[in-house]
Formats: structure tokens, sequence, C-alpha cells
């Protein structure tokens, strides 16, 4: 034996008594920094290995031994694990304290990162292992399968599998993409029994190939990562168990510990030790210097030192050609995903507490993977590597010569497939953050209010809070022993779920309604083997979307209704009044990684599904909220910061509305809560949260709905989106208004609301007319001027054209409207009165454009715009000043004559004659009474003189114009409306995007 000298430091006191204790070490990425640890000692010190006598930084946050000890794989995170039951966080190297990230019942014994550092697998004596996302420390999986303490988890550098190993000798291998146990090897390694300051420990191969574990004869058995099979073992010079291994980063050597107080050196590929150390005290934790041919080592009384010069310079050093896995990314969870952190964490919730007793291996299955899956994934490094294997079984043999040849025969399509694929995106509750223990965190939360839990040991205490407290009643707290995970809120009440628990893989649905006349009126549901993915409420209805791919729907009281079957696997849910809308899954992803969604609405109170199709996604992105407006306009939000609302535009389109590129920092992340007509409600939340923390209590953003309009040449895009946004409402209202007709209801209301938008489209028209003018675009005006509403808007801008000295296009404005009062003269004539409200006040308006059009006089108040001031800010309505009463009369005298001329010239029955000389009749009162009628849009001038003075912009008098929907109960109240219209000059305007209800 060669005789080496490794000086040791004191890094840890002993244990009293000095007894053996189990002591941690590790290195940072660039070897800057040591970090150890001991299961005597609370405190975690980094050291400086260049300066070993200076004193290390010390953090004291645990209350116990640490026990283990990670650090990320950019070395920005250092994590521990404490007999006192709690896994920390820590800022590298800086070892400030970041958070409790999760906590056990017993002593933890384990810690590990995965490759892109997103996930932490956690165990101890409770021999469950979480898996935990570092970004927002929710819980993704909790793996059960152990009968005794964890002491060591290692993930493999391919992302694919989680491998394990317990005190009684068994390692498991877990799939990370479903969290099944794949193989259970049993007995494999030396049983430990109690002595915690012995840890069964295993260690995937840098390049994942293969996972060396201590053996039964003092010896490191290393098996196939896809096969579990044994390939072949070290055995040398240990006369006892070995108690510890570390692969150097090229994974050509390795170093072994045993309790025979023996270190020594392998080359793996000549199975062989090439050098030895004796020390003083058994070495229980080793690690390899990342830069350089060094060996960092720690014994159980708690002293470290570095073995320099470990491998001899004639021989290849352990830190060259160390294996590049960058094409092998994670592909276990779509959450963890290196590539994209912000896919969605809170998918992977409905896996907690999942368990995965299994213990069946599976050979046949994993021999058809290696042959096909994982030679796609075979680069030229590991394929060299594998030719060095021993042949030490006839079967491995030739399962190795057919591994060559497939992998030969797929060389030239490699840089065809892709190395990465995204897995389908797991159901979510709109309004929902991550679970975490002992953290309050979010089950719902939208515009109504929210619910809150906060998991303790053995319940949750949940709170119901309303954002204005005048909307509903106060909801005493309540005591979850159900451990609920989702949630959803309205007026009437709160539904709850949780995931599948117990031996009989229990699913609970909870109703409690807020006000009702019977006491004890909430209600459960229980599925067995069936669980509950999603909830949504309504009105009067409960719906849950369930792992079966079932919806569920109930009454408020219980009644279960209906039990719908989903193409698909559930995505998420809404509900809003009579509405449910669900996503599902369409298919598996595209290569391109887009998720495949699909949107079905249903009607719960007739039984209908008036919806369905495709749910765009921005490529790249997964859906991140589902829900509808304040209207009830169907919506949604992606991860690239897109929101889209449903029209039944062409047939049933998705608008974007809103792109979170245009409008956030660089640092933000907006958490969409709901919206309504023209904003987008949210909480800002800074980079690299994704989404709020329940305190303090978030503050809700208001941010302006607008298209993601290209960059015109008019330079207008404020315009442009108001024109856009008008013609949507209006759209919208058009919907609404044909439902109502089609039940037999009064749209009164809908239409003053759609009145209001026609004459802010007007308005809007007006101004996009004159920056057309400006800029010379005289085509866009002219379609412009077609798609005004009322005729005197054109009559402003025919005026406006003349002004800017264009009459060209003055006269092109001219027989625009000389043609739209032709088309109304002739739809006129071709409809005979019938005793219809509707189609009365529809004669009656073209009656008197018919007098207009005769009499040749103009209400517009005969206005100039100076050319010096073109731009306008907004058109402005104005009324006449105040008519003397010799004015009044003459005008009464013209009305008079214009009517009997109008009479004289109408093919028309007797009929048409009587109808006529009502509206006629009512006119000329409504003519007397209309003199000082004051128009809403517009500011009245003092009298007639000072009009004259200003110069404005021609505009239009907007008068209420008769609605064709409203229900009187006699002929002759609709005629007096009708008398209102025509005495204020204002026909029912022509509008382009409202459909006219004239049968």
């Amino acid at each position: 034996m060669k005789i080496r000298s490794v000086k040791l430091r004191e890094a840890h006191k002993a244990a009293n008594g000095g007894t053996s204790s189990f002591c941690s070490i590790l290195w940072d990425l660039q070897a800057l920094h040591l970090v150890t640890a001991s299961s005597s000692d609370s405190s975690i010190a980094i050291h400086d290995p260049l300066l070993p006598s200076s004193p290390p930084r010390i953090l004291r946050h645990h209350r116990d031994g640490v026990t283990a000890l990670a650090l990320s794989p950019n070395s920005t995170c250092l994590a521990s694990g404490s007999i006192d039951h709690s896994v920390k966080l820590y800022r590298f190297p800086g070892g400030e304290f970041q958070t409790n990230i999760t906590r056990f019942t017993l002593p933890i014994r384990a810690v590990a990162f995965n490759k892109s550092g997103s996930m932490l697998a956690a165990a101890g004596d409770d021999e469950g292992i979480k898996l935990i996302n570092t970004i927002d420390g929710s819980i993704a999986r909790v793996l059960k399968g152990h009968k005794g303490p964890v002491t060591g988890v290692a993930f493999d550098p391919n992302g694919e599998y989680l491998a394990s190993i317990d005190s009684i000798g068994t390692v498991i291998y877990w799939e990370l993409q479903s969290g099944r146990t794949l193989f259970t090897l049993k007995g494999i390694a030396p049983n430990i029994g109690s002595d915690t300051s012995i840890m069964n420990v295993l260690s995937w191969s840098p390049d994942g190939e293969t996972l060396a574990v201590p053996g039964l004869k003092n010896d490191v058995v290393m098996y196939d990562r896809d096969t579990a099979e044994k390939v072949f073992s070290l055995r040398g010079d240990h006369v006892q168990p070995i108690c510890f291994m570390s692969w150097s980063p090229n994974g050509k050597y390795m170093a072994t510990s045993s309790l025979d107080k023996q270190v020594l050196i392998w080359d793996v590929d000549r199975r062989q030790d090439i050098d030895r150390q004796k020390f003083d005290d058994r070495i229980c934790c080793m690690a390899w210097k990342p830069i350089g041919n060094a060996l960092a080592v720690i014994d159980d009384m708690g002293k470290y030192g570095v073995w320099e010069s470990i491998v001899p310079s004639s021989m290849k050093s352990p830190t060259e050609d160390i294996p590049n896995l960058r094409s092998k990314n994670s592909n276990g969870l779509l959450l963890f995903d290196e590539d994209e952190q912000e896919a969605s964490m809170s998918g992977s919730l409905s896996d907690l507490g999942e368990e995965s007793h299994g213990e069946s291996e599976l050979p046949c299955r994993k021999r058809l993977r290696k042959q096909s899956v994982f030679d796609e994934y075979q680069d030229e490094g590991l394929h060299d590597e594998l030719n060095l294997l021993p042949k030490a079984e006839p079967e491995k043999k030739a399962y190795r010569v057919h591994k060559e040849n497939s992998h030969k025969a797929k060389d030239g399509q490699r840089s065809m497939i892709s190395t990465s694929r995204t897995k389908m995106q797991e159901a979510f509750q709109p309004g929902s953050t991550p679970l975490q223990h002992g953290r309050r965190c979010f089950l719902c939360y939208n515009m109504l209010g929210s619910i809150t839990t906060v998991k303790q040991e053995d319940y949750s205490h949940i709170e119901i809070d309303f954002h204005d407290t005048s909307r509903g009643p106060r909801v005493p707290p309540m005591t979850d022993h159900y451990g609920f995970t989702v949630a959803s809120l309205n007026e009437n009440g709160c539904v709850f779920a949780n995931s599948c628990k117990g031996d009989k893989n229990m699913s609970t649905l909870m109703y409690r309604p807020f006000s009702s006349w019977a006491i004890n009126s909430e209600w459960y549901m229980r599925f067995e083997g069936e669980e509950v993915k999603v909830v949504a409420l309504g009105t009067p209805w409960v719906a849950a979307v369930t792992s079966l791919n079932f919806v569920r729907i109930f009454t408020e009281g219980g009644l279960q209704k209906h039990i719908l079957s989903l193409d698909g696997p559930v995505v998420t849910a809404a509900g809003f009044k009579d509405e449910l809308a669900v996503v599902t899954h369409v298919s598996d992803c595209l290569p391109s990684n887009e998720q495949m969604l699909e949107f079905r609405v249903f009607k719960i109170s007739n039984g209908t599904q008036p919806f369905q199709g495709r749910l765009p996604l921005t490529p790249g992105s997964h859906l991140t909220w589902f829900g509808f407006s304040e209207e009830g306009q169907l919506s949604s939000y992606d991860s690239k910061g897109v929101l889209r609302v449903f029209t039944c535009q062409y047939g049933g389109s998705w608008l974007p509305l809103f792109s979170a590129s245009k409008e956030k920092k660089s640092d933000e992340n907006y958490w969409v809560v709901g919206l309504n007509s023209s904003k987008l409600f949210c909480i800002v939340c800074k980079n690299p949260d994704t989404c709020p923390q329940v305190l303090p209590k978030p503050v809700l953003t208001l941010l302006n709905l607008s298209f993601p309009l290209a960059s015109s040449d008019l330079g207008e895009a404020a315009l442009e989106n108001e024109f856009l946004m008008n013609n949507m409402h209006l759209s919208q209202i058009q919907e609404k208004v044909e439902a109502m007709i089609s039940k037999g209801l009064d749209a009164t209301l809908l239409d003053d609301e759609a009145f209001d938008i026609e004459a802010a489209q007007d308005r809007c028209i007006l101004r996009l007319i004159a920056s057309c003018c400006n800029g010379d675009k005289l085509v866009r005006a002219t379609e412009l001027v077609k798609l005004l509403s009322v005729e005197k808007s054109v009559k402003g801008a025919i005026q406006l054209a003349t002004a800017l000295k264009l009459p060209s296009l003055a006269e092109r404005f001219n027989s625009i409207l000389e043609e739209r009062l032709h088309n109304k003269t002739d739809h006129a004539r071709e409809i005979s009165l019938p005793s219809s409200k509707n189609d009365l006040s529809a004669k009656a308006d073209v009656a008197f454009s018919k007098y207009l059009t005769a009499s040749g006089r103009s209400e517009v108040l005969d206005t100039t715009i100076p050319t010096s001031s073109v731009r306008l800010s907004a058109p402005l309505f104005t009324k006449k000043a105040k008519l003397s009463e010799e004015d009044k009369l003459g005008k009464q005298k013209a009305d008079q004559n214009q009517t009997a001329h109008m009479e004289d010239n109408k093919e028309a029955n007797n009929s048409d004659m009587k109808n006529a000389g009502q509206v006629n009749s009512l006119r000329d009162v409504k003519k007397t009474q209309n003199q000082n009628l004051s128009d809403p849009f517009s500011k009245a001038s003092n009298n007639h003189e000072e009009g004259k003075k200003v110069a404005e912009v021609p505009q239009v008098q907007s008068q209420r114009p008769s609605n064709p929907f409203l229900k009187t109960s006699s002929n002759q109240e609709e005629v007096k409306k009708v008398g209102e219209v025509t005495g204020a000059q204002s026909q029912r305007p022509a509008n382009p995007f409202l459909k006219s209800t004239i049968k």
C-alpha cells in the first residue's frame, strides 16, 4: 500500500462522547467553495479551499444536526435537510436564507437536485420521497414504495428516472413522467440497520448509463439504466461494506470509501484500483473537484481535507472529455422542463400524495424502450464508452450488439429527432396557486372573492372572503379534514374537491351554499377510483370534471342531473350563469411542442351545446387561465401573455384583445383574475414568481384591452383600436338582441346601449377620416364614410372634405350620401305598411327621409373649419340656436305643405293615407315642442349669431332613434314615438355592424 498523507482539518465538532456522525461535503461548480455539514452540528460551513486557515462562513438556521446537502447545478441554490424534519433553501455562495421549502414528520436523510435545478427530491425516515418544485415550492409528487428509511436519492442525468435506496438495501427505479415504480431491486445493498452515521447511497454515472450501488460483497455493483440488470462490479481490497462512492466528472474514475477506513480510486473501464489511502476514521462523504485533479473528503468526526493529484499524471485527467448531455434535456415532468420554467405549475398538484406500490419488474417493456427511444437520444460519446463495457453475460452482449446496430441505423436520422417532447398539460383550476405545506395559498381567486387554505399536519384551515362585502355574506372559516385541492366560488355558494386518498382511492366533492331556507344544506359526493380534476359553478348548478373524462352536473341541492363523457382528458373548466365551458386535450402535443386543445360550451338549462371548437394558443405556450368576462364572454389567457375572447363572428372566432409583451416590463408576470368589456384585471408578479402570495393581500391592476395592431402608415393606433373595439361590442350586442328577440323578451336596454356605441363609433370614424385626409389616404377615407351610421355624419364628412379643399373627395362623399338615401327610399317602397309596430316605425323614418330630400332643407348648423386646425380631437354634436316665434310658424307651414306634396305622390291605399296623416299631424305638434330639445353629445350655443361666428366641425344632431324591438300597448303610442324621432330630424341609422331586425 502506498503511503499518502492527506491533512484533515476540523470543520464540525464531533458528537458527545466521540461517537460517529454522518458528515457531508460538496464543491460548487467553479471549485471556489467547499460546503460541509454534520449530523451532530446544526450549522453549515462554507469554506474557501484556497485559504483553508481562514474561518468559514457559518449558516445557522436548523435547530438540529444537518444530515444532507445539495447544490443546484449552476451553484446558485443550496439545499439542506436536517434531523429537525425541515428542508431549507439558501442563496449561494452568499448563504442568505430563502425558505423552508418543505417539512417531514421524521428526520431527513437525503436531498438532491435534478439536472436543471428546478426540482428537488427529499427523503428520510418516514419512507416517502417528495419531489418539490424549487420555483414556487409546490410538491409535485410524493413517491411511496420503500419499507425502510430512505437514505439516498439520485436523479438520472438524462432527466428520465429517479433512483432511491433505503437502509434495508432496497433500490427502486422511479419514472418521473408518471411517478410509477419501474423496478424494485430488493436486498441488493447492505442492511445498515438503525445506525444513522452510515448511509446507503447510490450514484448515476455522469453519462447516465449506469447506476452504482454498494454491493453485498464489499464491492460496488453497476446496474443498467433502462433494464436494471447487473452490468459489472468493482471488487478489490475493501474488507468491509462500501459506505460511499463518487464518480469523477468524466465518469472514467470512481472513489469508494468503506467501513474499513480505506478510500480506493478505481479505473472504471479496467475495473481495477489505481490508488488508495488509509485514514484514521471512516470517510463518510467524498466529492470530486469539478475543475482539477483532486478529491474532497470528510470523516465521521467532522474533519475534512482535499486529496490532491489523485489520478497519476500519466493517466487521463478526471475532468477530460466530460459527457455533454445538452442534447438530452429532461424527458420527465413538463412542469419542470428546463427550457420553459414558466410551464404550468398547478398541473401536477392533482398528483400530490400519489402512491406507487408496484414492485413488479418490467424487463420486456424496458428492453423495447432500450432498443427504440433510448437509441434515438444516444450520442457518440456514449457509444464509445459502451464499447468498453465488459462482456460478462451472453444476454447482455447480444443486447449491446443489437443496440450498436440500431444506433448506426438511426445515425443519419438523428438530426431530425426532437430530443425533448413536451408532455400534455395537466388539469388546473383557474385562479388557484400551488399548494405549499404551512403556507397560505389560493384555492380560488376571481372577480367576486377568494378562497384560501393553509395546510397543517392533519388538517387545513379554509377562509372565504369577498372583495366587496356588500355582494356576499360573511362566511365563517372552516376546518378541512379532506385536504381539498380545488375550489370555485360564485354569489350563491362554493364547491370543493380533493385528490384521490385512502385505500379506496376516494375523491370527495362538497358544495356549501351561502344561504338556504333548509338546515344542513351543504352536501357531499364521493367517487371511488375517480378523481375530481376541476370544479365549476353556475346558476343554479355545480359541475365536476373527473379523471375518467366525465362531466358530472349537479343541482344546487345535490341532485345528480347529468353525466357527460368528454373526448379527451380535461385541462380546465369555468361556469357563468347557465353556461359551462370545458377545455380538453384533442391529441398529444405536436412535434413543435404545441398543445392541442378543444373547448365546449354547454347550456345547462336546455341541455344543448351551442359552441365547440379548437382553442387557439400562442406557439410554444400552454393555457394558464380560462373563464368568462363580467359580460359573459368566454376568454382564455396563455403562458405567452395573450388574452383571447370568443365571438360569434365568422362562425365563431377568438379575438386577441391583449398581449403582455407590449405591456409588461421584463421583470413582470401577469396573473389573470378576470376582465370586463374594456379592462383586464390581473395581479402583477415580479420575476421569477408567476403567481401571487396570499399575504400581503394582492393588489389588482387594471390594464386596457387592445388589439395587437400592425404599425399603420396612418399613425393613429389608438383610433384604429377604438374602431375595432366598437365593432366587436356592436357584434356582441347584436347577438344578445337576437337571442332576446327569439325568446320574446324586451331588448330596449340593449338597443339603448347599441345606440350609444354607434354614436361613439361615428365620432371615431370622423376622426379617422380627418387623419386620412391629412395623410392623403383618400381611398381609405371613402371606405370609412361608408361605415358611418347617421346621414348627418356623412354630411359632416362632406363639409370636412370641402374645408380641406378636396372637392373630388367631397363629391364622392356626396354620392355615397345620395345613394344611401335612395336605397332607403326604394326599400321603403318595397315594404307595405303592416299593423306591426316595428314596420310602422320604419315607414315613418322613410317618410321623413323623403321630406328631407324634397325640401332640400338641412338642420345642420352652417359652420366652417379653419384650415389651420384640421385635425379633430372629437366630433361635436351641435343643436340649433333658439328660433324666433316667426321662424317656428314658418317652419310649421313649410312642413304642412311638404307633407301634402308627399301624400299626393304616394302610391298607397286608404290605410297608408291614414297612417301617414297620423305621422305628419304628430310631427307638426312635435316641431313646436322640440324647439328647446338639447343634444346629449354637444354644448348649446347661447344664440344663433354666436353660433355662426364660431368655426366648428360640421356635426350631426344625435337624437334617440326608434326602437324596433320595443313592445307597446297600442299603435297610437308607437306613432307618437315615430313623431318624436322625425320631429328631431334623426332617423334610425343604418348601422353597418348591427344586423337589421326588420323582417
